[in-house]
């Protein structure tokens, strides 16, 4: 599947996020725990922002001046009537030119729908675009081998792929990136996340 049909499926299953029975506190602990690694808390990106907003309302909290983007018109539909003062962007995250550097990029449970042959170049687009001492947290498939398939747990086919634990250390060694934390934060489930830091100090503006 490429992006623009991810995008329509998510379009079809807006309501799963906006249920009473949506969990918003699933991955803000591990948002937080990022979050204490930043050296400067002024420019955000969630990508793959979704509607529900939690991670932007966290940043909010946190001091970030915070977008969004999505491959979902639906979603950033959504999400900006939940937040009308937020800039937020309809875009294909693996085309999409960074705006600018971030001092904090979130990428949950979003680009684990990146074509396979797209992860490396796309993390190495995330990495390169945070600020000196800025921080990256996603999540993935936390497999040994890189892999990719599709299922339709949540009602449409849905294309998943991962580059395996090694293969996402390897990109994040080869941006010259420090890997700050890995958790199977739902084990026995697959589901893992990474804390990266870009080497350097902040620069006070």
């Amino acid at each position: 599947m490429n992006p623009k049909e991810i995008g329509l499926a998510y379009n079809g299953i807006t309501h799963l996020w906006q249920s009473d029975k949506f969990n918003r506190t699933n991955g803000i602990a591990q948002h937080e725990r990022a979050i204490a690694f930043t050296q400067q808390q002024r420019t955000a990106l969630d990508v793959g922002c979704g509607c529900t907003g939690r991670f932007i309302d966290l940043l909010l909290e946190k001091g970030f001046a915070t977008e969004g983007v999505d491959i979902s018109d639906e979603m950033i539909r959504l999400a900006q009537q939940r937040h009308p003062q937020i800039r937020f962007h309809h875009q294909d995250i693996c085309e999409w030119p960074l705006p600018q550097r971030y001092d904090f990029i979130t990428a949950w449970d979003s680009i684990w729908h990146v074509p396979l042959e797209q992860q490396k170049a796309l993390l190495s687009k995330l990495f390169n675009g945070l600020n000196p001492g800025g921080v990256c947290i996603f999540s993935c498939g936390g497999t040994d081998a890189a892999d990719e398939h599709t299922d339709n747990f949540m009602g449409p086919e849905v294309y998943y792929s991962t580059l395996g634990i090694q293969g996402f250390l390897n990109v994040i060694a080869a941006s010259g990136c420090i890997c700050r934390h890995f958790e199977f934060d739902q084990h026995p489930e697959l589901h893992a996340y990474f804390i990266v830091q870009k080497p350097g100090k902040a620069q006070n503006d």
